[in-house]
């Protein structure tokens, strides 16, 4: 098997992982996702499509690209993510809390009614000081990695 192949398979494998262990922790953990956590699941869905692609035809130079951006693209909504967690800044008004002083009662009443189950600012799990969206972070830009050194090889 040609070196290229392997780091196909090593990079759409892991996001394969990466999904697969996101639905374990869905499924069985029963955390729930956010809303950012779903985001980050498409791209590694889109990078295992294409490991299939690159696997079938090693010679289309643009799917290994598009891979390294699919990987670069999840670990940016990662890093975005995690910021949010932290309180870095602030993410989607529809997956996090803000300020709620100057609300009404009406307001305050219509915003708690609205508010999504899960929310993006409170971290659920985390290891090693890192939440599960920093850990998707740093795999997914090693990932990008393993697709451009696949793209590289010939």
């Amino acid at each position: 098997m040609s070196r290229r192949r392997i780091l196909v398979i090593l990079a759409s494998g892991g996001s394969a992982i990466l999904l697969l262990a996101a639905w374990g922790f869905q499924y069985i953990g029963e955390l729930s996702p956010c809303k950012m956590c779903i985001w980050q699941r498409y791209p590694h869905g889109a990078a295992v499509l294409l490991g299939v692609l690159a696997f079938a035809v090693p010679s289309l130079s643009l799917t290994y690209l598009l891979g390294a951006l699919a990987a670069l693209t999840t670990a940016g909504i990662g890093i975005f993510h995690a910021g949010v967690e932290q309180g870095l800044w602030q993410g989607p008004s529809t997956c996090t809390s803000g300020d709620v002083g100057a609300l009404s009662q009406q307001d305050l009443f219509n915003q708690i009614m609205n508010a999504p189950l899960v929310r993006c600012d409170e971290i659920p799990w985390e290891f090693l000081g890192l939440s599960m969206a920093g850990w998707n972070a740093v795999t997914s830009a090693g990932l990008a990695l393993i697709w451009i050194a696949a793209w590289r090889a010939r």
